[in-house]
């Protein structure tokens, strides 16, 4: 058995405070503190009897009766273990003797139904949990493993920290339970499992001594490069030394340390004669100056002839060891605050402080004679101002305000770890930071500056969400791209976002940037061509409008109907330069004008067309005896034809544009990542009859036009007029579905095209034969060969 010098700390802690007390004039200046102290040594039998003893006043444990008259036992500190604290509070709550553990932070002693009557001046470890968890999610640790011991402190510690990481949007790759009867059969696989694991950060939930198993068969199977969170429990252990390689760059809470001002001097000044409990005063010397006692009745733990003998006059200033070194005080400083809140809370009692409904009558109570439950009250409602200027107050629950340390082994030249501090968890703190920490002073497990990762899957960059993989964690996924026209620009996004309508993703989808409109325009190489093309192919009808005139007296023009020529070759000068209107940016006027234009423009052309067939076929018709087909051979005939044709599909273009216009719009469906600048025709219906009429007159003039192409002449038009409107037809056929599968601008280029193409079809089939003969066979142009019979 080994004599532990930083529990002899705690309690010249403990005296240190109540002589400090007793010389103030402030705090029951009229009155002396003493104390017991009892050492159960950590078994559940000695502790039971203890707290009898107590509560009896005798050396003999009789419960339920109290032989104490004077002076009277006010309050219990301790235990140190949750475990012993909880059996102690089931007995003392029923007394409502009050309680104050130093140690103790299970989270189930702040249930006041069952522990009416226990304090503590530790925090709970509750806050503990939300604090680690906390400082988890801080450094962006998706993905922890989880140990703790398989007790109490362990399984109410790992259940609320693992509420508070799932809940922050982390995942636990494993849970492990460490036995605490020394019962460790299966640590080797339990290693295994954590060494081949994916989580980088382990959380540990323990005491030292239960976690040295897990250590040691670590160091076996090597297992490194792992980031250690440590609990209060364990973090700040001497033994750790012993694990400086697989231990170092550990982070994790400690208890606030503070500084009692006095008290190095006063645990230097302690003597083995001089010093209540002369046996451990004496245990204590052997222990630090290696020596023993020569008196044979001394039992002490080091008693060995071998070591030199204690005289008593050793000088504690010449040495340095747990017992003495004050540069953290942890435990000590809260045996040092449990008393002094136990303190004020008598001073109040005797000064009448804050009576509300405690003492019947409203009556001082005398500090010799008063009910153990009327100093539970007062310390309820305690609030003492401590040296290092913290207020230490009680919550309805018996918990005191949360501060830790967070606390950072680094390692030493010398292989040993040294204990940083790093950050504080407050949950006063008066700047309204919980939590802060100074992350540039962190010593990591893996690397001295950067903060290790610990993810079940790697950061989705910009531009990519995140998407759960099947039967996996939420911490588990694939990082998918967003989808056309969404972008995100964060990490590890979990939805991306819609650009506006007019707006699209960059090459990175990080970002929108404006999109780029698209119309055939002037300035497009294509729509150059086809403005070209079509102000030149203007120019072929008017020229061969000049040579008719200028030969407009020989036989090949005059039997041709000269006048329903001209006016044929006007129409088809403007075919071409209809084309013109599809071209440019896509005004209202423009949109609402060019289909009508077009419609109209090829319908007068067809017309002329069409008027030429029939008076060819009522010609031939007409020449018959008898035939009543001579009333239609008139001059007035194709002009009824030409102005009935056309009539009617201005009306289908009025009633179109008055009813149902055409406008301009911005297609943002037809071409990904670019607004289309076009003409909605708005009523599809009434563009496709316009089409269909013009269609219909075609049809009808190839096929009057085929029926006649064999009447006898020398210089038949029908022939002509069969050609030119077959290759028309062709045209537009060809146009319908090549516009259905052609986008954006290339729509509006497809209907241009076949505007040209269909309009030269025409001019090639029904004049190019006239052309040559009037220039380049005027033999041809004769009466006589016009009124040859060519066949029957």
């Amino acid at each position: 058995m080994r004599f532990l010098l930083q529990f002899y700390q705690q309690l010249q802690a403990l005296r240190y405070a109540v002589e400090e007390i007793n010389r103030s004039s402030e705090i029951l200046p009229n009155a002396t503190l003493g104390f017991y102290a009892y050492d159960s040594c950590a078994t559940m039998r000695n502790e039971l009897q203890g707290t009898l003893w107590m509560l009896t006043g005798l050396s003999q444990e009789i419960p339920n009766y109290c032989c104490r008259e004077s002076p009277p036992l006010s309050a219990i500190i301790g235990h140190s273990k949750s475990s012993f604290s909880m059996l102690m509070a089931h007995i003392l709550g029923l007394y409502r003797f009050p309680q104050i553990s130093c140690f103790s932070t299970s989270s189930l002693l702040s249930d006041r139904t069952q522990f009416p009557s226990f304090f503590r001046t530790v925090p709970s470890d509750e806050f503990q949990s939300r604090g680690l968890a906390q400082m988890v999610l801080h450094f962006k640790w998706t993905w922890v493993g989880l140990v703790a011991s398989n007790d109490d402190y362990g399984f109410e510690g790992l259940k609320i920290m693992k509420d508070e990481i799932t809940k922050g949007g982390a995942c636990v790759a494993y849970t492990v339970y460490i036995a605490t009867n020394q019962d460790n059969k299966n640590m080797p696989d339990i290693v295994q499992m954590i060494k081949e694991s994916t989580a980088n950060v382990i959380i540990v939930f323990s005491v030292d001594v239960f976690l040295f198993p897990l250590l040691d068969e670590m160091v076996n199977q090597n297992v490194t490069g792992k980031q250690f969170v440590a609990s209060e429990g364990w973090s700040v252990s001497d033994i750790l030394n012993n694990f400086s390689k697989i231990l170092s760059g550990t982070i994790g809470f400690a208890i606030q340390s503070s500084n009692i001002p006095g008290f190095q001097e006063y645990l230097n000044s302690v003597n083995p004669y001089n010093t209540p409990g002369t046996t451990w005063s004496k245990m204590f010397w052997e222990e630090a100056f290696n020596c023993s006692f020569s008196q044979p009745e001394n039992q002490t733990l080091n008693l060995s002839k071998t070591k030199k003998t204690c005289t008593g006059d050793e000088n504690l200033e010449h040495v340095q060891n747990g017992y003495n070194d004050v540069s953290t005080l942890r435990s000590s400083y809260n045996f040092y605050t449990s008393v002094y809140v136990t303190a004020k809370a008598l001073d109040d009692l005797s000064r009448c402080q804050s009576l509300d409904g405690a003492l019947p009558g409203a009556k001082c109570s005398d500090l010799t004679n008063f009910g153990p439950w009327q100093l539970t009250h007062y310390i309820k409602n305690v609030r003492v101002k401590l040296r290092n200027g913290r207020e230490v107050f009680f919550h309805k629950d018996g918990n005191p305000p949360a501060v830790y340390d967070i606390i950072n082994l680094q390692p030493e030249s010398n292989g040993t770890l040294k204990q940083v501090k790093v950050g504080s968890y407050d949950t006063l703190n008066s700047s309204g930071e919980i939590f802060s920490l100074d992350t540039s002073s962190v010593w990591w497990a893996t690397s001295n500056a950067e903060i290790p990762l610990s993810v079940c899957s790697q950061i989705c960059s910009v531009g990519f969400k995140k998407v759960a993989k099947k039967g996996e964690p939420v911490c588990c996924f694939q990082c998918v791209p967003c989808s056309q026209g969404e972008i995100t620009n964060q990490t590890d996004a979990i939805e991306c976002w819609s650009c506006p309508w007019d707006m699209w993703p960059n090459s990175a989808r990080d970002r929108c940037i404006l999109k780029p409109t698209e119309f055939l325009s002037y300035e497009d190489p294509l729509g150059i061509i086809l403005a070209a093309t079509s102000t030149l192919s203007s120019m072929v009808p008017i020229f061969i409008f000049r040579l008719f005139i200028h030969y407009k007296s020989t036989p090949i023009v005059r039997a041709n109907n000269y006048s329903v020529s001209c006016i044929l070759l006007v129409s088809l000068s403007f075919c071409f330069l209809c084309a013109l209107a599809f071209i440019g940016y896509p005004q209202p006027e423009k949109c609402l004008l060019r289909q009508a234009a077009f419609g109209l423009v090829f319908t007068l052309c067809v017309s002329c067309i069409l008027a030429k067939t029939v008076i060819v076929v009522f010609a031939f018709m007409a020449t018959k005896p008898g035939s009543s087909l001579k009333k239609w051979t008139t001059p007035r005939v194709p002009y009824m034809i030409i102005t009935i044709c056309t009539f009617i599909q201005l009306t289908l273009c009025i009633f179109w544009l008055s009813i149902s216009p055409p406008f301009p719009q911005y297609n943002i469906e037809a071409k990904p990542g670019i607004i289309v600048v076009e003409c909605n025709e708005n009523s599809p219906f009434a563009f496709w009859c316009m089409l269909g009429y013009l269609g219909l007159l075609a049809t009808v003039s190839f096929t009057v036009a085929f029926l006649a192409r064999r009447l006898p002449d020398n210089f038949n038009e029908a022939k002509l007029i069969t050609f030119s409107m077959l290759a028309f037809l062709s045209v537009w056929v060809y146009f319908i579905p090549a516009s259905l599968s052609a986008q954006g601008k290339y729509t509006v280029a497809m209907e241009i095209f076949a505007i040209l193409t269909s309009t030269w079809a025409l001019v090639f089939c029904m004049f190019l034969p006239k052309c040559f003969i009037i220039l380049f066979r005027p033999d041809m142009n004769l009466r006589e060969n016009l009124m040859v019979k060519t066949g029957v």
